[in-house]
Formats: structure tokens, C-alpha cells, sequence
């Protein structure tokens, strides 16, 4: 049987949105073919262009049904307005837990799209930082830096990266700082700005933990899972396709044995995509130093990576992969 995405359950603990997966019966693959053609209309425009943007992207399953819960809540919230009803303004501050390469700054970058379109936020930009661009050299400079990147994320949203890093120093830490002074902005212009902290799974579990009144101030937590082999495989497919080449069967059955032996050795830590992306950056240089050395420039040659080129571009000794 067929699987597919369905919000089976929906449950807020703490705030966090919890996304099941299960298998789709008949009927509720109906029921989703209605939806979609419902979708259609002309006032869905918005919610059609991201979820174009987003059917672009491999997996990311869960992450595409979490999109279509927030727009449903926007535009329902809207109808409600029309029709005089109570609205009630929800805060959008977030936390994305996920491996690099699974997609976070791409959906963070869709998240205020959608925002800018539906009127919650007034510009709809991102302001992507890290720990160097929020903590300060002394006393006093990790507040001013910290305000004047929020100040410049006003009407869109501002992503911290690996956010856990602010909590690595102790109490004496200018991270501390930075944390505090963010706290405050989100209190403040909770409703002009939306934050995103994002990093690994674990690291951002504990980083939660270190401050009790971290959690309840986001509302939003999502996970974004590690790719499978066979999800990463077709990624392969499609970023080889629009490099002009092609991957023998050889070289597919060791991209998939390679893949896995890095995904159980590196599970917590894997790159995912960027894992993709330069091992088949590698294996292209890889296949010219072979072509170089055989003297052939045959067209199908010249197209076809193989087996061999992905093995001395995982095994290269001198460079490590990430």
C-alpha cells in the first residue's frame, strides 16, 4: 500500500506541535484529493506557491504538512475576522531541531514568504546569525550587538544557527547575555518579529533545558528527521541531472552502501544534503582525474559517473567529508 502524510494526531505538550505519521486508507486519499482541488482556488495563491517551492525539495514530508497547518490557521483566521468573529494573535517564535542539510534555513526563508503574504509580518526577510554575531567582546557589547540584529530582523524573521552555542560558556559566558537580551525582544516585539533558534536534536534539548522560561516562549517546535538512503539516493539523482551527468548502476549501489555506512556511524551528526552535495562535487573531480589519465573524452564518457568515483571521493585520506 501506498504511504503518504496525514495530521493522524495532533497534540500540544508544552507547546510543541507533535506531527504522525500513518499508513492512508481509500477513503482519506479521497478526502486528500478533495482538499487539493479546493486548494486551487484563487484565494490559495499564496499556499500554492509555497507548497511549489517545497514539492521541489525531496522528503521533507512532515515539514510540508506543518506549512499547510500554519496557512490553514492564517486563512481561517482571516474568514474569522470577515465574519466578525474573535482572532486571536499567536506567537510564532520557533525552534528547528534537525541535522545540517535538512532543510531548516530553506523552510525558515518559506516561513516568512508566507508570513509577508498573509500580513503577519510586515517585510518578510531573513536574518540568518550565529553565536559571533550576537556575543560581544565585554560587558554591555553582546546587548547592543544582540538589539541591533533584532532591530534589523523587525517585520521578517531572525534564524539562529546552532543557538545551543550561546549556552556553551557557563554563567560568565557573554552568551548568557545574548540569551537574556533576546528573551527580552521576544517579549517586547513579540508580534514584530519572529525567531527561529535552530541546531542539532540533542543540542538544542539541553540548550531548552538550561533556561525554564526558554520552552514556553516557542511555541513551535519542529523536528526536521534525517534523509533516508533512498530519499538521499534520488537528491543524488537530481543534483547529478542538473550537473549534466549521470550515475552508472555501479556507481548507485555504492552511493546507497556508502550512505548507509555513514548514516549508522554518523546518525546524530549527519550531514545529510551537504553530505550529497560534496560527495558528488568530489566524485565529478574524481571522474576527470580518470578520464584525464585514460585519455578518453568519449561524450558518453564524459557523462557517466562511476562506482569508482564515488569510492576515491568518500575514501579521499586527505579531505573529510561534512
Amino acid at each position: 500500500m501506498v504511504t503518504s502524510l496525514e495530521q493522524a494526531a495532533r497534540m500540544r505538550k508544552r507547546g510543541q506541535i507533535n506531527i504522525v505519521l500513518k499508513k492512508q486508507t481509500e477513503d482519506e486519499a479521497l478526502l486528500s484529493h478533495q482538499e487539493s482541488d479546493l486548494l486551487e482556488k484563487p484565494e490559495h495563491t499564496t499556499y500554492k506557491q509555497i507548497q511549489e517551492e517545497l514539492n521541489e525539495f525531496i522528503g521533507l514530508s512532515s515539514i510540508k504538512q506543518f506549512m499547510k497547518e500554519i496557512y490553514a490557521w492564517l486563512y481561517l483566521n482571516q474568514r474569522r475576522q470577515e465574519e466578525g468573529l474573535k482572532t486571536g494573535k499567536q506567537v510564532f517564535h520557533m525552534v528547528f531541531k534537525g541535522n545540517p542539510g535538512t532543510g531548516k534555513t530553506t523552510v525558515a526563508r518559506l516561513i516568512a514568504k508566507l508570513f509577508k503574504d498573509m500580513g503577519v509580518l510586515e517585510k518578510g526577510h531573513l536574518i540568518e546569525a550565529e553565536r559571533a554575531d550576537l556575543v560581544g567582546e565585554y560587558i554591555g557589547h553582546t546587548a547592543q550587538k544582540t538589539r541591533e540584529l533584532v532591530q534589523k530582523s523587525l517585520g521578517g524573521i531572525l534564524f539562529v544557527d546552532e543557538a545551543y552555542s550561546l549556552a556553551r560558556g557557563g554563567e560568565k559566558d557573554f552568551g548568557k547575555e545574548a540569551i537574556d537580551t533576546l528573551v527580552k525582544a521576544m517579549e517586547d516585539q513579540q508580534h514584530s518579529f519572529v525567531l527561529i533558534l535552530a541546531g542539532y536534536p540533542k543540542e538544542m534539548d539541553r540548550f531548552l533545558k538550561l533556561n525554564p522560561g526558554l520552552p514556553s516562549r516557542f511555541p513551535m517546535k519542529i523536528t526536521f528527521p534525517n534523509y533516508t538512503v533512498e530519499e538521499l539516493t534520488n537528491m543524488a539523482r537530481k543534483m547529478i541531472k542538473e550537473r549534466e551527468y549521470q550515475l552508472d548502476a555501479r556507481a548507485e549501489t555504492t552511493l546507497q552502501d556508502l550512505l548507509r555506512h555513514s548514516k549508522e556511524k554518523e546518525e546524530e551528526h549527519f550531514s545529510n544534503g551537504r553530505f550529497i552535495r560534496n560527495l558528488l562535487e568530489r566524485a565529478i573531480r574524481a571522474q576527470a582525474v580518470r578520464l584525464l589519465e585514460e585519455g578518453n573524452y568519449e561524450k558518453e564518457e564524459l557523462l557517466t559517473i562511476k562506482g569508482v568515483d564515488i569510492s576515491k571521493a568518500y575514501y579521499h585520506p586527505d579531505v573529510k567529508l561534512e
